[in-house]
């Protein structure tokens, strides 16, 4: 079954379904429209598969900004559940004795009361329900029913959600219950892209940093700047050093992402102010390049001959977005600065840059502007999202 189509007038699409040369971008109210924006929580973040976050951070402690995870201190066990939210649905992840992930619409049977507040964690074997005690164990079945002896109808258990490992990253697709066959597949989903990250390993890579943000700038801003580097002779003189911004090409592979490949100009070893590098190589990983990635809706993958960097976009308003960035390497202990530093300086020029993009589509003057040849990846990336708004489920454009 086809989604609902966006609030969108299908005649201003056209132009982002064209082809490179006379395509367009998206219309401004894709940018500025808090209607639409309801739209793509529910159908482009809740509706596909969506990154929650890193495994490791998910069941670890205190997890804030630009902070590593903590894990559990010794003697204390281990977390079974958080709750987080996936677009505008709340989900309840759990993990079994046996580590068995599983996710949950984060909803009681009885009253639809929330299991737990959104970014709470427990460590209980049991999911119980702070509004009347409803319980559940950790694979959903419902346990206890206070005053409603005899009660325990199977039926009564928890939504349980699609949810996926991938290198270290879960994914959940939180608008469609597990047995519904309409639930699209995760290897469809990821198409051609898991050729192209496998060389990087990035489930056995150790986060060393994090930094959050939060720019006041449309979500899709920001993945579009992210796959063109058009502006970076004017805007990254440091990024332009180490890497020739007319330099590689973008894939046309399968799935719901898009993105390609820089390459390091000669003597450089990796993205840092210096082109040198602190760390150790990933064994496998190509040198001298640089693979950017965006997997829809939300992560961008950054993956470099000696460490993964990685955006997560949490939308929170037309013109607001939530971005952790993550840093992942190889090896012993590293001093994750050298990458860090450069890439903090590299996102603080994007967010201004895409900060004024987002003031100048408010403008009742802007209208939508063509692509160079350079923007292909962008033009692909539009035309995802134009389709999605359509009706045509992401990656299928």
């Amino acid at each position: 079954m086809r989604p609902p189509t966006a609030p969108v007038d299908p005649e201003l699409l056209r132009g982002s379904l064209a082809p490179l040369g006379t395509a367009t971008m998206l219309p401004a109210e894709a940018y500025t429209s808090a209607d639409v924006l309801a739209w793509e929580r529910r159908h482009l973040f809740a509706g596909t598969w969506s990154c929650a976050g890193r495994e490791g951070d998910l069941r670890a402690l205190g997890v804030g900004h630009g902070a590593r995870p903590a894990p559990a201190p010794a003697g204390q066990r281990p977390i079974t559940q958080r709750a987080i939210r996936v677009g505008d649905v709340g989900v309840l992840l759990t993990w079994g004795s046996d580590d068995e992930l599983r996710a949950f619409a984060n909803t009681c049977r009885h009253r639809g009361h929330e299991l737990l507040v959104d970014g709470d964690t427990a460590d209980r074997t049991s999911v119980i329900c702070p509004y009347h005690a409803w319980s559940y164990d950790l694979a959903g079945r419902v346990r206890a029913t206070p005053r409603l002896a005899g009660r325990l109808d199977p039926e009564l258990g928890l939504v349980e959600l699609p949810v996926r490992r991938w290198h270290g990253w879960v994914f959940v697709h939180a608008a469609t219950p597990l047995d519904s066959a309409a639930v699209p597949s995760f290897d469809d989903h990821l198409g051609g892209l898991p050729a192209l990250v496998e060389p990087y390993a990035p489930a056995g890579l150790t986060g060393l940093a994090r930094h959050t943000y939060e720019v006041a700038a449309n979500w899709k801003v920001i993945t579009e700047n992210y796959h063109e580097c058009y502006h970076c002779p004017l805007i990254h003189p440091e990024l332009c050093q180490v890497s020739p911004p007319d330099s590689g090409a973008n894939y046309t592979l399968p799935g719901a992402w898009v993105g390609g490949w820089m390459a390091l100009r000669d003597g450089m070893t990796t993205m840092s102010v210096t082109g040198t590098s602190a760390g150790h190589p990933i064994p496998g990983a190509p040198p001298g390049r640089v693979e950017y990635l965006g997997l829809l809706p939300d992560l961008l993958l950054s993956l470099h001959p000696d460490y993964v960097m990685t955006h997560r976009l949490v939308p929170l308003a037309p013109a607001r977005t939530m971005i952790e960035c993550s840093w992942y390497f190889a090896g012993g202990e590293v001093d994750p600065s050298y990458a860090v530093e450069f890439w903090d300086l590299t996102n603080r020029q994007d967010w201004a840059a895409c900060e004024s993009v987002q003031r100048g589509l408010a403008s009742p003057h802007f209208r939508p502007g063509p692509f160079t040849p350079s923007e292909d990846a962008v033009h692909q990336f539009v035309r995802l999202v134009a389709g999605a708004y359509l009706g045509t489920p992401v990656g299928r454009t």
